[in-house]
């Protein structure tokens, strides 16, 4: 193979790729047979196994037992509305989580006290193991499933007070600004931090995605004073949100 040139894989990969973008290869048609491609190409099985799986973990084809491999159904990205803390107006969890007035939708969640993985600790400027407040989430949109969310929060910030459990008490569904304020906790800082890896199984479960799909991961952290009082993962579909910014000019 010369300096510069694609793998075989790749190049079958990319044409068929070129096709079903196109409309050659339209929605819920049959992506050609390993023996097709491997004769159309003039390529392995081997090969023509490697292009498949590309376009799979691409999430442009998806696997139907017994039937074969068939050509997504692309839906038109949606915008997920993002735009750091609002610290008036008692909103819900979900308008805390999409931005956007427009769009209405409901949520699930659950809490349950747990100890600081590594990770998490370090993100909350806590020791490994120290108690915190998990709480997961489940957003819907027009009841699908368009967006999941992990919060974590100290105990030693929130613990023995009103505000211990997110959803519950005088201020459940309040957010966190609202909800750090009743316990004299201003918080003056946010950061969302965003990237992208494969979904793990259970959130392709709860999303409707299908094993390789990527998601959109923001990792979000709320500060007062420079003190990490509450830190998230908020977890989004790729092939169906568009994460969108609006950043007000101080």
């Amino acid at each position: 193979m010369t300096f510069g040139e694609q793998p075989a894989y790749l190049r079958v990969a990319g044409d068929l790729r070129k096709k079903i973008v196109d409309g050659s290869l339209p929605p819920h048609t049959r992506l050609p047979s390993q023996a097709r491609i491997r004769e159309e190409y003039g390529v392995s099985d081997t090969v023509a196994l490697e292009a498949r799986k590309v376009l799979m973990a691409e999430g442009l084809v998806e696997g139907r037992s017994g039937s074969g491999t068939y050509v997504r159904e692309r839906p038109a990205p949606r915008r997920v509305a993002r735009s750091g803390y609002r610290p008036d107006g008692g909103a819900t969890p979900f308008r805390q989580e999409q931005a956007d007035a427009a769009t209405r939708g409901t949520w699930e969640s659950g809490s349950e006290q747990a100890e600081a993985s590594d990770v998490i600790a370090e993100r909350l400027g806590i020791r490994p193991g120290e108690r915190v407040m998990c709480t997961k989430y489940v957003y819907r949109d027009a009841g699908e499933a368009m967006m999941l969310s992990t919060s974590w929060e100290p105990l030693s910030v929130t613990g023995r007070t009103p505000v211990m459990l997110p959803e519950e008490g005088p201020l459940g569904g309040m957010g966190v600004v609202e909800r750090m304020r009743a316990i004299d906790v201003i918080v003056d800082n946010v950061t969302e931090e965003v990237g992208a890896r494969p979904g793990l199984a259970e959130e392709l479960l709860t999303l409707g995605g299908v094993p390789g799909h990527v998601v959109l991961v923001i990792q979000r952290t709320y500060y007062a004073s420079g003190r990490p009082v509450e830190t998230a993962d908020v977890v989004i579909p790729a092939d169906r949100y568009r994460a969108a910014y609006h950043l007000p000019v101080k």
